[in-house]
């Protein structure tokens, strides 16, 4: 295969929470869907993208120095937004790290060999890798071949997606999977185009097909108060799990607001504080319905 290139987030090591043992989580940048409590608001672009924190910012003007593009010290600005070229500049040039690149280009080879120097804790651990995003299946191509020469190599592989994709294109590379991790946002297709912007019927057609894979699937659902939390919802997810998928498995991941920082940086608006996160309590409860319709909960915390 080729050295392909493509955009990612920032890597992340010794993750514990997204398959089993420790693994390294590549970021594929770009998504088609617009979650409206997306935590990650960077991966909706799949080019190169620099955040301006104006919190540690000291303005000590370096960054619109150095700028070939006339850009100023605010990047938070749709001004200065739109004349900024991403060329990153500015943030080998500030002193506080308050300019940081979020989208990197990457090749193939670059991507292996920052995974390679993590092997030696798959090993002893039963990790490896777990590709994510945005939605890894957008850059279809590198992501084919990170998959291919991963398995080829014994490395543990598992994807997060949010279904999105068309089944065919990505069929062979979902079987070199170790673990598939799904999205289920909303069972309503009303309520899921309100949220995310697009229909569920192609992820749930795509999770019903998940079978033909032979492969473990666990099914996420983001838990939003007055959003998904009801109790109608989830049960009719685990429902559909139950009759979808030979060997049912549900994990809840309650709402949270990490990613407001990110917004702020790049000068967007942040999600609805109408948006919060179920109590313990009330999860726990939810976990029963589940169970009761005969689904495993799952939990990678």
């Amino acid at each position: 295969m080729d050295n392909l290139r493509g955009y990612f987030m920032e890597p992340q090591n010794f993750s514990v929470n997204d398959g089993n043992g420790i693994r390294t989580i590549i970021f594929f940048a770009g998504c088609p869907l617009r979650c409206k409590w997306c935590s990650n608001p960077e991966s909706h672009t799949s080019f190169k993208k620099v955040a301006h924190y104006e919190k540690t910012c000291v303005k000590c003007g370096r960054c619109a120095h150095i700028c070939p593009q006339g850009v100023g010290i605010n990047l938070n600005t749709p001004l200065e937004q739109e004349k900024c070229k991403a060329c990153g500049a500015c943030v080998n040039e500030c002193p506080t790290k308050s300019r940081k690149n979020l989208i990197y280009d990457y090749s193939s080879e670059e991507i292996l060999k920052i995974i390679e120097k993590q092997k030696i804790f798959y090993r002893h651990s039963g990790g490896g890798v777990t590709f994510s995003g945005g939605e890894a299946t957008m850059q279809v191509g590198i992501l084919r071949e990170l998959a291919y020469k991963l398995y080829d190599s014994a490395v543990d592989l598992a994807i997060e997606t949010s279904g999105y994709f068309e089944f065919e294109e990505v069929k062979d590379i979902l079987e070199k999977m170790s673990l598939i991790f799904i999205d289920i946002k909303h069972m309503d297709d009303s309520k899921h185009k309100l949220y995310t912007g697009v229909s569920n019927e192609k992820i749930l057609k795509n999770i019903c097909r998940l079978n033909e894979l032979k492969v473990p699937v666990v099914v996420r659902i983001p838990v939003i108060e007055g959003v998904n939390s009801d109790v109608e919802n989830i049960r009719q997810t685990a429902e559909f799990v139950k009759e979808n998928i030979e060997m049912p498995k549900i994990e809840l991941l309650p709402y949270h607001s990490y990613g407001d920082s990110k917004y702020e940086a790049l000068g967007l608006e942040k999600p609805s504080r109408q948006f919060k996160a179920p109590s313990e309590k009330y999860i726990k409860e939810l976990y029963g319905i589940i169970e009761n319709e005969g689904v495993q909960v799952a939990s990678y915390k």
